[in-house]
């Protein structure tokens, strides 16, 4: 899928395309229900939603991406950060 060297800059791309389509879909990427649910939840309307099938194969391919990377012994930083501790 990818060369090692490049890891960093496809997650990078690709999470801020799923940011982009996570609001124009209005998916809290925080809320862990409402990305399992886009993941999970196949509707007959889809075909005419693009943005949400355009966000369900990018979160697929996050995933695959962050697979990869584990294999090869890296660490893949999260799609959403946690709350800054105060």
């Amino acid at each position: 899928m990818s060369g090692f060297e490049h890891y960093e800059r496809e997650l990078a791309d690709l999470d801020h395309e799923i940011r982009h389509y996570a609001a124009v879909c209005g998916v809290d990427l925080a809320n862990r229900g409402e990305i399992e649910a886009c993941l999970r939840i196949h509707h007959d309307t889809w075909a005419a939603d693009k943005a949400r099938e355009t966000l369900h194969g990018l979160l697929i391919l996050r995933i695959k991406l962050e697979s990869e990377m584990v294999e090869l012994g890296y660490s893949p930083y999260p799609l959403v950060q946690p709350p800054a501790a105060e």
